[in-house]
């Protein structure tokens, strides 16, 4: 049994709020158990001088901890951490929409921790997918874009799955993360395919068949993100 009580294959209970901000044109409040990430998604009529002329957008993100989000104060400077995870929620979302059906503007993400337990990237790249869905019917609503499927892809959804005491678990609250063997980050569209997998032996070298068995239980729970997603967006 794990420390909080579920399987080893059960996510943690996922809450995700859409609408939360009233000014972002996209924004949803997603919780994973005690990890909470607040996402907006604002639209820029511009692109990068690199882009400019080209007939596509861009699609940005900026990912921060609130200094109390953890047990101690952190600095509101995100770090080499977080810089590394906010290009992680930007690749990630890159190829959730199509950038040229986009036209040229820029999605510009925003990902704000709230209180962490762990997950906090896989989490972020969950509830921002929400926001940025959001954030594309808004611009179909107000006639700036002829439909949301010509530039929303299948969504995008992200978890943690690792290796503790030996068994393979998905969804790591900081109690099992802090002494994995092996910690694993998975982000997977919709349709079952990768985008990027993190994983490093922490303690133990781990096997090729227990790199499969962490590949499927993260796709499992990623089906189970993809549900909440679809329901935050209606």
């Amino acid at each position: 049994m794990r420390p909080d009580g579920r399987r080893p294959d059960q996510i943690r209970p996922i809450e995700i709020i859409p609408h939360f901000q009233k000014h972002a044109e996209g924004s949803a409040l997603i919780k994973a158990g005690d990890t909470w990430v607040l996402c907006a998604v604002s639209v820029e009529n511009s692109v990068p001088p690199f882009l400019a002329g080209k007939g596509q957008g861009w699609l940005t993100a900026e990912y921060a901890m609130l200094p109390r989000s953890t047990h101690t104060r952190t600095k509101r400077d995100p770090g080499g951490r977080g810089k590394e995870i906010q290009r992680l929620i930007g690749r990630s979302l890159r190829l959730a929409v199509d950038l040229k059906g986009l036209g040229e503007r820029t999605l510009a993400v925003d990902c704000d921790v709230l209180q962490a337990d762990g997950g906090t990237r896989t989490a972020s790249i969950t509830g921002a997918w929400v926001a940025l869905a959001l954030a594309v019917q808004k611009l179909v609503a107000r006639g700036d874009l002829a439909s949301a499927d010509a530039v929303l892809r299948p969504p995008v959804a992200a978890v943690s799955v690792g290796v503790v005491d030996g068994e393979v678990v998905v969804d790591l609250p900081y109690v099992e993360d802090s002494r994995a063997d092996v910690d694993l980050n998975v982000v997977m569209t919709a349709d079952g395919k990768l985008i990027e997998v993190q994983g490093t032996a922490e303690r133990e070298a781990f096997t090729r068949a227990q790199l499969d068995q962490m590949i499927d239980a993260a796709a499992a729970g990623i089906r189970q993100l993809n549900d909440a997603q679809r329901r935050a967006i209606g």
